[in-house]
């Protein structure tokens, strides 16, 4: 089993690196820390394996005996692969993120992390109590157009209060936020523009992690039950007694 873990993190180190590369290098700290939560879903999936016996059991028989572990090496499986991806979503947001702050107008463009953020339009509208100030911005990818958002302003007619509704755009495991501020003098927008890769498995992870717990709960054997109640015992002058 050692030997297997060891494997393992060599495997999850060389993944580590090359997504250190694809992403354009970055933080040492970076690299290691992928090679940490790959480690944590590659030693999750090794461990479930190796007690089902895919090797010599084959792949039928495999599967058999892992449904037939017990619901707590499965859990506690799921638990660790699942801090493994929160930690990939923590080290990939924090090393790889983005952000952007600028002035624009209609027609103007910028990067937000692979994207370019263009800005289309500003639009005026009123709600049922409040009026709006949406910009719309148009993302592009590789020359074409993958998404259309809009941030926008609203004032509030009762307290005359301000809100700042964000635009996100969810591409796969990645985000991008947009939001808006107040404008310039020159009639520019104060636009800001975040760029979140691998967010959702931040929060995935705890999801995961939370799956694992339930399903170790669900383990009868960790269960911990009440005590039985014992019968009475019947003084035996009393049943002599109640004889006679």
């Amino acid at each position: 089993a050692t030997r297997r873990l060891g494997t393992a993190f060599v495997v999850a180190l060389a993944l580590a690196v090359v997504v250190w590369i694809v992403n354009g290098n970055g933080p040492m700290l970076a690299m290691l820390g992928l090679a940490a939560g790959l480690w944590l879903i590659l030693g999750a999936l090794t461990d479930l394996w190796l007690r089902a016996n895919f090797t010599r059991a084959g792949l039928a028989n495999g599967v058999r005996r892992l449904a037939g572990l017990p619901r707590s090496t499965l859990g506690t499986a799921l638990a660790h692969a699942g801090l493994g991806v929160s930690v990939l979503g923590v080290v990939i947001v924090t090393s790889w993120s983005t952000e952007n702050i600028l002035e624009m107008k209609p027609g103007e463009q910028t990067q937000g992390g692979p994207y370019t953020v263009r800005f289309e339009r500003e639009v005026a509208s009123k709600g049922p109590n409040y009026l709006e100030d949406a910009a719309v911005f148009t993302l592009i990818r590789n020359n074409a157009v993958v998404a259309t958002t809009d941030s926008s302003k609203r004032v509030f007619n009762a307290r005359q209060m301000a809100t700042t509704e964000a635009g996100i755009t969810t591409f796969g495991l990645s985000q991008l936020y947009i939001s808006v501020g107040d404008k310039t003098e020159d009639g520019k927008l104060v636009v800001r523009i975040w760029y979140k890769p691998w967010i959702l498995c931040v929060w995935g992870g705890a999801l995961i992690m939370a799956l694992g717990g339930l399903i170790s709960l669900s383990d009868r054997r960790l269960r911990v039950g009440a005590p039985a109640k014992r019968p009475r015992a019947v003084p035996t002058g009393s049943v002599l007694g109640a004889a006679e």
